[in-house]
């Protein structure tokens, strides 16, 4: 059952509070950073995203490890995260909980992530939609550096954050 709050006979319709209960992504960013760090101090996450159907909610957790994600740890994480979600009685409606790592189709969104592949080629989508490529050779916190291939020579390109749309991670088959 939704209902809406409502101020001075005005609905925003982007708050709404779910069986009483507000579903907070912090709420639930804070039980998963929770458990990654009981685990191993070496994961992470990335992102979630909570949705609702008529069905119930949706809530998709990406994690990551520095050195990778063991697959049995997705099974144990997403165990103790639902156990944690049920304790706490965050979610009353039913509910579909999904614990992956991010795909090369996913872009970077933290600083770890981007410390984790230096080395290896990335595809950067600048905020000015052009398209840059190149060796992930350094990260500081307000800037990477890359390494460029110009007309056959490698130049290193500093890239600002604040001008990065995305940045994709290239597939290596080698």
């Amino acid at each position: 059952m939704y209902s809406i709050l409502c101020r001075g006979g005005r609905c925003p319709l982007f708050f709404v509070i779910l069986n009483e209960y507000m579903l907070s992504n912090n709420d639930i960013r804070n039980i998963v950073t929770h458990v990654l760090l009981e685990k191993d101090s070496q994961l992470f996450l990335v992102d979630l995203s909570v949705s609702s159907t008529k069905a119930g909610h949706k809530i998709i957790i990406y994690i990551d490890g520095d050195r990778g994600v063991p697959i049995d740890v997705f099974v144990e994480v997403s165990r103790a995260v639902s156990a944690t979600l049920d304790e706490e009685d965050l979610i009353e409606d039913p509910y579909t909980l999904e614990v992956s790592s991010p795909g090369l189709d996913q872009p970077l969104k933290s600083e770890r992530q981007y410390r984790k592949n230096v080395g290896r080629e990335i595809k950067i989508t600048l905020q000015d939609d052009a398209i840059v490529q190149g060796k992930l050779l350094q990260i500081t916190a307000d800037e990477i550096t890359i390494g460029e291939e110009v007309k056959k020579e490698t130049t290193e390109r500093i890239i600002p954050f604040d001008q990065i749309k995305k940045t994709n991670v290239l597939a290596s088959f080698k």
